[in-house]
């Protein structure tokens, strides 16, 4: 049985050594991958540790990133986010709005009175010539950006391979069942950096988050935290409970395009970003966290997976081409 990383109102997020799935005999993969998948039809959450992503370029990737988000404003603009097709670049706090909405009119409101309180930088599959990533100078505080995020894309992409292998096998399923949907790596690497803020702020504005409660979209998400603390995910009781950073630990949660592909047998879980909670301070110091969006294909026609359903009336979504559905869910977004 794994360790809880999280255990309050109901809601339990285990803490699983991802190690023995990758490197141990057949009968820990099996415990492993059960763990998973239990995880996330349980919370929607895992910790994952002993993944090959290791501390020291983690932290490497890190410092690499916080360079970028010191540049001046109009040289981080010149990377503006553009289109949700392309999904790739800069957008400056108050740009997007997180949230449960899914009307643009709705996000618009919402983002005009209670903007969050984060900037980012989102860097998509390399190599694409009608979307290309937008890349700072190979020069000063940046030298090194480029070829740090791809190889670090490219260790999240492997890693997004095995976390949907643990699910197959968990599953009772092909190991290999998932690798064609996402062998392409049609993923999103976002770099994110919550500014300091006063403690005044949330103070004179209950409502003030610096990322507002929503789910993701495509199938996980690997999100790497620093230690400010923050994250709250959504228990079934309806509190929001902290999810505690870990040193060395990936979060990784379950989207709404997994949900909707296992026929809802895995839970999309609302969380959001607050504030910190060593509240004793006049200001809360930066916070860092790295998130990777791992998607299907582009190309890939999702529908329900074998096994979580027994006739085809018992099918609770049409299928539905990936790239369609995450255009319509990012549209809506910023």
């Amino acid at each position: 049985m794994a360790d809880a990383a999280v255990k309050a109102e109901g809601l339990t997020i285990p803490l699983i050594d991802f190690g023995k799935f990758l490197c141990g005999t057949a009968d820990d993969k099996k415990e492993t991958a059960n763990q998973v998948l239990n995880g996330f039809q349980n919370a929607g959450f895992i910790y994952l540790k002993n993944t090959p992503i290791t501390p020291s370029f983690r932290s490497h990737v890190f410092n690499t990133s916080a360079k970028f988000f010191k540049l001046p404003m109009d040289e981080k603009m010149s990377h503006a986010w553009t289109t949700p097709e392309a999904n790739r670049g800069y957008s400056a706090p108050g740009r997007e709005k997180v949230s449960v909405l899914k009307a643009i009119t709705d996000v618009t409101q919402l983002r005009s009175s209670n903007p969050d309180l984060k900037e980012t930088f989102e860097i998509g599959r390399e190599g694409q010539e009608d979307m290309p990533n937008h890349w700072p100078k190979e020069e000063g505080e940046t030298s090194g950006f480029k070829p740090t995020m791809l190889e670090f894309f490219s260790q999240c992409k492997a890693l997004h391979v095995e976390v949907m292998r643990a699910i197959a096998v968990g599953m009772g399923i092909d190991e290999k069942y998932f690798d064609n949907f996402v062998d392409v790596g049609d993923n999103t690497l976002r770099l994110l950096h919550y500014p300091s803020v006063k403690k005044e702020v949330f103070k004179s504005n209950p409502g003030q988050v610096r990322a507002g409660e929503h789910t993701d979209y495509g199938s996980i998400t690997l999100l790497f935290q620093d230690g400010r603390g923050g994250l709250q995910v959504k228990s079934p009781s309806g509190e929001f409970i902290n999810a505690t950073p870990i040193e060395n630990t990936v979060v990784v949660n379950a989207g709404d395009l997994l949900a909707r592909w296992s026929n809802d047998t895995i839970n999309s879980t609302l969380h959001r970003v607050v504030e910190p909670p060593n509240g004793d301070v006049e200001e809360y110091p930066a916070r860092y966290s790295i998130a990777y969006f791992c998607n299907p294909n582009t190309k890939a026609y999702i529908e329900a997976i074998p096994g979580t359903f027994a006739a085809e009336e018992e099918k609770k979504y049409s299928g539905i081409n990936s790239g369609d559905y995450l255009v319509q869910r990012l549209t809506a977004t910023y």
